[in-house]
């Protein structure tokens, strides 16, 4: 008895104590619903996160950055200087430096073995022999982001591919980039790298030829190849949907392993332009969703008179 009376008293001082969990995890559940119950909150979002505030932008692309190319001001980053792949971002440079050559656009072009992808192992509906256009082998890169007509390109100008390459990394240096190299025409290498805030730039430079903004924004097209008429579509789905609410100028997507998803473009938001730069996502959907994120958040902030840079903030590095 004398036994029983100890443990009892010493339960009694652990419980005043707070030693021991004074109720079940089923009662604490049900006192955390009656809890919020009284204060007016429906128990159902009792454990749900916050709005997002301004510095916590929830994107799942691993780098980011979001500028407003009027004022030049970054309204979003996040990891703007990691150095990373940028699988057929890459295709942006290539056309740049086609029509930096002026070379004609109507001269016909030829697919070698030599466009064939040994590296990745990607298919192409343009076989070996097939004859195109240079317009259209431009078109096909930067809308349907098909490799060996970039590789075409690159084979078909002055010097070959080795200086088609050279002078890719000549551009990036004259405008400005200091994380960027290039190693090949078409992205399929993780040896192109560039970082999302050298990538600004690029798109941004990207925007000053008509071409590009034209063909890299075509939804689809109808091409003739072989004698026979092959459908390419835009590898970024907000440019093909009208019921997208985008308006792009400039669009590019990308995918290896080693890169992840990526998409940079040109958008009016707001009646400005923003460069938008997306890099290493994983999702099926995840960079189309990030984009309409940011999209969502500058509208927004407009729609409430404050600056989107104030609506937006810096994401924490990392």
């Amino acid at each position: 008895m004398k036994f029983k009376l100890t443990t009892l008293l010493a339960l009694c001082l652990a419980l005043a104590l707070g030693g021991l969990d004074a109720v079940t995890p089923a009662e604490a559940a049900t006192a955390k619903k009656a809890s919020a119950k009284r204060k007016g909150v429906p128990a159902k979002k009792a454990s749900q996160a916050e709005p997002q505030d301004s510095d916590n932008l929830l994107l799942q692309s691993s780098a980011v950055v979001v500028q407003d190319q009027t004022s030049g001001e970054v309204l979003f980053e996040k990891n703007s200087d990691a150095v990373l792949p940028i699988a057929s971002i890459t295709k942006l440079m290539t056309a740049m430096v086609v029509l930096d050559a002026q070379l004609s656009l109507q001269e016909t072009l030829s697919i070698g073995q030599e466009d064939v992808d040994t590296l990745k192992g990607t298919r192409s509906r343009l076989k070996v022999g097939a004859q195109l256009s240079r317009e259209d082998m431009l078109l096909l890169a930067l809308m349907a982001s098909e490799n060996r007509a970039a590789s075409a390109l690159s084979r078909h100008y002055p010097g070959g591919a080795a200086a088609f390459i050279e002078a890719m990394n000549r551009k990036a240096a004259d405008i400005g980039l200091k994380d960027t190299h290039f190693s090949d025409p078409t992205g399929l290498t993780a040896a192109n790298v560039s970082s999302a805030r050298d990538l600004t730039r690029m798109v941004a430079a990207a925007a000053h030829y008509p071409l590009i903004r034209e063909l890299s924004t075509t939804g689809e097209r109808t091409v003739w190849v072989g004698g026979r008429p092959i459908s390419f579509h835009n590898t970024n789905t907000l440019v093909r949907s009208p019921a997208s609410g985008w308006e792009i100028a400039v669009s590019k997507t990308g995918y290896i392993r080693e890169a992840g998803k990526c998409l940079v473009m040109q958008a009016w938001l707001n009646n400005k332009p923003v460069v938008i730069v997306l890099l290493d996502s994983w999702g099926r959907l995840t960079r189309i969703g990030d984009a309409n994120r940011i999209k969502r958040w500058i509208e927004n902030a407009a729609g409430h008179g404050v600056r989107p840079s104030a609506a937006l903030g810096r994401g924490a590095p990392g």
